[in-house]
């Protein structure tokens, strides 16, 4: 069986949870199957996988214009494979072109929901609406869609209830256990000089509204002052959201001289070493389909406060690997808290309770590495990807 991975994102190339989880998944499979890589952006010497730059006629258009023109070359180069697998919305429109023009079947895998994101009409402007498009188009389009967590599969319904039920499967995220694990070395925090010490509270993610980031450092502002914060945090969607987040960081840096801001992507063996120095990691998102950020700290052996929202309770055990921080949302797709400040309560609370039990918070953390290794290992999730495929295959002879 030959199948394409259809992805924006790809080593060195990654960004986010879905390129991780790409590149994982990749690995695994070709010890099964044959698999070609197609991703978009500079030229890659890894065999089997190939690259795809934004056509020349449309450097400078939207950014979901020169997208749909980048999926148009990855769309004709599938002739010859059995299947189609894209991820994110940069690749759906591709799966669904290269599943017409070739008539192969096409899965997706839902990493996250543009009509639960309308914030991205502040980044793309009308390109949203073409990006929606191009979202709806292929959900509605696909042989098969694969949902990262239970959370997901009841967002992709709701969002786009013309899809069957039957088509939508669960595989969620996984972890490679190995190389996320407690590492004791401290110079990456030395280096910027974090306490390596201190009772610590980690953020890592980008700096968008779905990852909750301004409603974190308000709840910072009522810790007690011994606890360290530590942002791994950039890439900023907006210039808007750029400045309320330092201007929350300043605020804060001016009661307070334990703030750590890290705006650069840290490597693997820099990232492990502040996870496993933290007391506590913290995840305020608004929207999260898993949430592999979650399962990076908890392989590291550090216990997660998060939002109670999408598939975060599928991975955090409350109680057990870390606490849920309660989350009414607004149902109009922003995912607003219903009422913010008791969402900022509640998160400041859970978080005073994990970093001042530090025995309790140390318990959770060996458990929080022992439920990565036991129920997200990549294997397992390269086998029901597996499933999923001749399910498809099986359904379309």
């Amino acid at each position: 069986m030959r199948v394409d991975l259809l992805t924006k994102e790809y080593p060195p190339e990654v960004y986010g949870g879905a390129g991780v989880h790409v590149a994982e998944l990749t690995k695994v499979l070709r010890g099964h199957i044959d698999v070609r890589v197609r991703a978009f952006g500079a030229d890659r010497e890894e065999e089997g996988t190939f690259s795809y730059s934004t056509p020349a006629e449309l450097e400078g258009s939207n950014a979901a214009l020169s997208t749909l023109g980048t999926d148009l070359l990855i769309a004709a180069d599938c002739a010859g494979a059995d299947l189609l697998h894209s991820h994110t919305w940069y690749a759906n429109f591709a799966g669904h072109l290269g599943s017409l023009l070739h008539g192969i079947p096409h899965v997706l895998s839902a990493h996250s929901l543009e009509p639960l994101r309308p914030w991205k009409a502040e980044q793309l402007g009308g390109g949203y609406a073409v990006s929606s498009f191009a979202e709806r188009t292929a959900y509605e389009g696909a042989a098969g869609v694969i949902a990262v967590s239970a959370g997901m599969r009841e967002d992709i319904l709701r969002a786009y209830p013309a899809v069957n039920p039957d088509k939508v499967h669960v595989v969620h995220n996984g972890i490679d256990i190995e190389q996320w694990s407690p590492n004791p070395e401290t110079s990456a925090l030395t280096s910027r000089g974090i306490d390596p010490e201190a009772p610590t509270i980690v953020f890592v993610g980008r700096i968008t509204r779905q990852k909750g980031l301004p409603y974190f450092l308000r709840a910072v502002r009522e810790l007690p002052e011994e606890y360290q914060v530590v942002l791994c945090a950039g890439a900023p969607d907006t210039p808007e959201i750029a400045q309320e987040v330092n201007t929350l960081v300043e605020e804060l840096s001016t009661t307070r001289g334990n703030v750590h801001l890290i705006t650069e992507m840290l490597p693997r063996h820099e990232l492990t070493q502040i996870l496993t120095q933290a007391t506590a990691f913290a995840c305020p998102s608004i929207y999260e389909p898993l949430g592999i950020v979650n399962l990076e700290a908890m392989a590291c052996g550090t216990p997660v406060v998060a939002s109670a929202t999408g598939g975060i309770p599928e991975v955090v055990a409350d109680g057990e690997t870390g606490y849920l921080v309660p989350l009414e949302q607004l149902t109009d797709g922003t995912g607003t808290p219903v009422d913010p400040e008791k969402f900022i309560a509640d998160t400041r609370d859970a978080l005073v309770k994990m970093v001042s039990d530090p025995a309790r918070a140390q318990q959770m953390g060996e458990a929080s590495r022992r439920r990565a290794a036991e129920h997200f290992s990549w294997t397992s999730i390269a086998e029901r990807t597996l499933e999923v495929y001749r399910t498809v295959m099986a359904q379309q002879s």
